[in-house]
């Protein structure tokens, strides 16, 4: 059975879309998503997406890394979700969709390319050593660094990933370099096990590891800047809660095919 898929990237974080709301495509399937998602033998991306039908939402984003194990929520992944939404016209201006952490609303632009996601709510933000351990909906483990344009990411971040403390569930690895009032950010991402053009559960935990690394209250807008172009976070803190937190950014639809399922 060949069936429709779309490809889009927030940032330089790429992902494979299929509107699965006529529950076309059994997805519990990890070969078959890890070979999709293989950059040599399939389409190419950091993860896969399907959108399906749920009550009361307007759509539902089911979410898988590329190594083809079910994942945790993916902002980058929730922003292009909303205009693939867009696209298939299933909202407009606006939408509330179901993902793996509850329940999302985001805003899109009319050209439909810029979408401003609403993240959970974080209550908690703990310390390993001299680096930040939050999570955002996935977890995040944020160092301060110098040189980061320089740093062999991969490999300090696969060893963090992996050591004692993370090597059974995993963890993200955020490197961090403050830049022109902001952040530049690197990030070795579990599943896809290397270094991503953006992640943006982790822009996102950066962005509130340095407001508590600050001291930092109030109304904060914090923008960062990834491999694959520009991010924005913005939220509000009392020093130790984390709310009305938006992820922003770009989504953009890089082009459309058909697969052999």
């Amino acid at each position: 059975m060949k069936i429709k898929f779309y490809k889009y990237q927030g940032a330089g974080n790429d992902f494979i879309l299929i509107d699965n709301r006529k529950a076309l495509v059994n997805h519990h399937n990890p070969a078959l998503i890890a070979r999709f998602c293989d950059r040599r033998f399939g389409i190419g991306g950091d993860g896969m997406m399907f959108l399906q039908d749920t009550e009361g939402y307007d759509f539902e984003m089911v979410y898988y890394n590329a190594d083809g194990q079910p994942s945790s929520m993916c902002g980058n992944g929730g922003r292009c979700i909303v205009a693939f939404a867009k696209f298939l016209g299933i909202i407009d201006k606006e939408a509330d969709f179901l993902a793996v952490d509850g329940r999302h609303h985001a805003k899109i632009s009319g050209k439909g390319d810029w979408v401003s996601l609403q993240m959970i709510d974080v209550k908690e933000i703990n310390r390993d050593g001299d680096a930040y351990v939050l999570d955002t909906g996935s977890p995040h483990y944020i160092k301060l660094v110098s040189g980061l344009q320089s740093k062999d990411v991969y490999h300090e971040g696969y060893a963090i990933r992996n050591n004692n403390t993370y090597k059974a569930k995993g963890i993200n690895v955020n490197f961090v370099e403050p830049l022109n009032g902001g952040y530049f950010v690197r990030t070795f991402e579990r599943g896809v096990e290397d270094e991503t053009y953006a992640c943006g559960t982790g822009v996102t935990a950066v962005a509130l590891a340095m407001a508590k690394h600050n001291n930092q209250n109030g109304k904060l807008n914090t923008p960062i800047k990834v491999l694959g172009g520009e991010l924005n976070i913005r939220f509000e803190t009392d020093g130790t809660n984390f709310s009305h937190i938006f992820l922003e950014g770009p989504a953009v639809q890089v082009f459309a095919g058909e697969v052999d399922v």
